[in-house]
């Protein structure tokens, strides 16, 4: 019987993934943190929306230059 195939057979991540990953993740903690602790973290989450927008459309953010460098010191 063939092994079962899985979508994580590719070790290395492109930026654009970890970058969404990052962005959901502090999209998800800066929600959490305006229900609980002050509404002003909602400009957290705009923020992270621009972000996303900047990178749609221009294909760079100012978070994937931090990601490049870390990923390139990952791999060499």
């Amino acid at each position: 019987m063939p092994a079962p195939t899985t979508c994580l057979t590719n070790t290395a991540w492109p930026r654009e993934r970890v970058l969404f990953l990052l962005a959901g993740t502090a999209t998800l903690i800066s929600a959490a943190l305006s229900a609980a602790v002050s509404p002003l973290f909602l400009l957290m989450t705009a923020a992270i929306g621009l972000n996303q927008l900047l990178l749609v459309t221009t294909g760079r953010c100012p978070a994937s230059s931090v990601v490049d460098r870390l990923l390139a010191r990952r791999t060499a």
